[in-house]
């Protein structure tokens, strides 16, 4: 082939190939970009509302400065959906993982903070730093875990995690 030909067949090439790919099947679901949203819909909290096989154990080992934190009070899941993803983010700097004293949190503001999503919202009590959720649906959750030590300020656990129908997810926060 001669010389002025080779990059036309190259590319060409080059374009037959992705063309190849866009058309391979893709193995299980894709998942695509993760949205986020302001603005509250009650349509994406359907999926949450009934119940399933999947469940998450949970336990709080969280230290501080050698201090260990205890449980207080009740352990909530609130499911993840587009309007939570943005108001997580903001609440508590991640969608993945924070532990930021209670005052922080607070003092942070989000959009349209009289959205009622609580019906949503399954909550658990702790007992000797264990929880426990049961009956849920597979999908993505936010915990939000309320942890103290002494006198020290009250600090607030978020930890995402994703139930499978018929599993059990192991939490430790």
């Amino acid at each position: 082939m001669p010389l002025s030909m080779r990059p036309t067949a190259l590319a060409l090439s080059v374009a037959a190939l992705a063309a190849t790919a866009a058309c391979a099947p893709t193995m299980g679901p894709t998942s695509g970009p993760v949205t986020e949203s302001t603005a509250f819909n009650a349509a994406d909290f359907a999926w949450s509302a009934g119940n399933g096989t999947a469940g998450v154990d949970g336990r709080i080992t969280y230290a501080q400065n050698g201090t260990r934190y205890t449980c207080t009070g009740s352990v909530a899941l609130t499911p993840v959906t587009p309007y939570t993803r943005a108001r997580f983010r903001n609440l508590y700097g991640s969608i993945d993982r924070a532990a930021l004293p209670e005052s922080v949190v607070r003092a942070r503001t989000v959009a349209d903070p009289n959205a009622d999503y609580r019906s949503y919202v399954r909550s658990s009590t702790c007992s000797d730093n264990r929880f426990q959720f049961n009956a849920l649906p597979a999908g993505e959750w936010f915990i939000i875990a309320p942890v103290s030590a002494g006198g020290e300020e009250r600090v607030v656990m978020m930890q995402r995690v994703r139930t499978r129908a018929g599993a059990r997810v192991d939490v430790t926060l």
